[in-house]
């Protein structure tokens, strides 16, 4: 079956984890993607170990369904080859600093008089505007200054990353999510647009839980470990031999919750008879139940908040989630046959479409620049053309990348 997306192409100019996961999403939907690297390749095939035939296993994770073309941006050649991709291109996503691609001659305004139908979008750290504008960021610097380091973590420890790149990832996601906006648009007006989307303002966007609760308190949340700041309990306990996760601040489940854990008279107790109540003194609640969750292994405390029907689930590490039957069931792990690389594992798309799934159609580029001369073949360049631009030094054809992974 074709994906949603077929007959779209994207050309990704991005590096790094949002620009590319976002094409990534993309071309699982079935749109052409066209991954347009550096001299020697984006740098985030640098990013490890660990490495897997001399590339990082997460760029790897991040760039299937793309086809790689290595151009010199710099060379006027170069910038010619890239605003030709653009003319015949549906979608072009970039990440450079603001002003970077207009300053190399391809930014929004050359490119969409190439293509007025072009949807161009563009991926930053803090956006095309503000005093912010113009510093650099990746992830950890944006998780810092987006204040939510300042809500991560346990109460009385220092602030933390979430322990994934969460910037770069939710960012990906809402340019994912403009570009199908715009490509909607463009069915209705026939023109394209530019879209602008910030890790700065996706993680904001992302926090709009604890945000809204300052902007109407005054009062910031602070860290609560594994707790929500708003309901209790709804947090992790240690169990003698790991965690449970347990939520139970309904008040029915709080009453059930009770019960199983041998306290009934804890439901009516004044201190937590609500839950505002109990948000407001957990650190008293913990106190009581902590005791309470510990004497009993973890599964025995699945089964028994389960059969009462309590919200819970046990704390899993990587090892113990990739084994879990309903991850396999789910198909997300995904094991497939890469011709130069061998047998690999992935996470594949969350997607479930009934009748244009998203799929994983080509594996991802272990070389840079290994399709360069079949992309522009494809895109109408001639076999002398494509050989001047080879020998300029504007395209790494495929010779040279051979050369330089040996």
């Amino acid at each position: 079956m074709s994906g949603a997306l077929e007959g779209i192409c994207v050309l990704d100019l991005s590096q790094g984890a949002a620009g590319p996961t976002c094409a990534m999403l993309l071309g699982d939907l079935g749109a052409e993607v066209v991954k347009v690297e550096p001299p020697g390749g984006e740098w985030g095939r640098g990013l490890g170990p660990p490495f897997v035939g001399g590339v990082a296993a997460a760029f790897l994770g991040m760039n299937r369904n793309k086809r790689s073309i290595v151009v010199d941006l710099k060379r006027p050649e170069g910038r010619e080859v890239v605003l030709r991709l653009a003319a015949a291109s549906d979608v072009s996503l970039e990440s450079f600093r603001p002003g970077v691609a207009e300053r190399l001659g391809i930014g929004y305004e050359a490119m969409a008089a190439r293509n007025p139908r072009l949807v161009y979008a563009a991926v930053s750290a803090f956006g095309q505007e503000g005093p912010w504008r113009d510093l650099p960021g990746v992830d950890g610097v944006v998780q810092a200054m987006s204040g939510l380091m300042s809500v991560t973590g346990a109460a009385d420890g220092p602030p933390v990353k979430v322990g994934v790149p969460g910037a770069d990832m939710v960012g990906g996601l809402f340019a994912a999510q403009a570009i199908l906006a715009a490509l909607f648009a463009r069915e209705r007006t026939g023109k394209g647009q530019r879209a602008d989307v910030s890790l700065l303002d996706a993680l904001l966007a992302f926090q709009v839980v604890p945000l809204s609760m300052y902007l109407a308190s005054g009062e910031p949340p602070g860290r609560q470990g594994s707790a929500a700041p708003y309901a209790a309990p709804n947090e992790a306990f240690a169990t003698r031999d790991g965690y449970v996760m347990v939520a139970a601040y309904t008040p029915e489940r709080w009453a059930r919750l009770c019960e199983t854990l041998g306290r009934p008279e804890l439901a009516t107790d004044p201190r937590f008879d609500t839950n505002e109540r109990r948000v407001r003194a957990r650190a008293a609640l913990r106190e009581v139940l902590e005791p309470l969750f510990v004497a009993r292994p973890t599964a025995e405390w699945i089964e028994r908040l389960q059969a009462a029907d309590i919200l819970c689930g046990p704390l899993l590490a990587y090892p113990e989630l990739v084994a879990a039957e309903h991850v396999a069931a789910g198909g997300m792990l995904v094991t497939s046959a890469h011709p130069s690389l061998g047998e690999t594992r992935s996470v594949g798309s969350p997607v479930r479409l009934s009748a244009t799934p998203a799929r994983s159609r080509r594996p991802p580029p272990h070389l840079p620049g290994e399709s360069s001369e079949d992309v522009l073949r494809d895109f109408g360049f001639g076999g002398e053309e494509i050989e001047e631009l080879v020998a300029a030094g504007a395209v790494q054809g495929a010779e040279a990348t051979e050369a330089v992974a040996t």
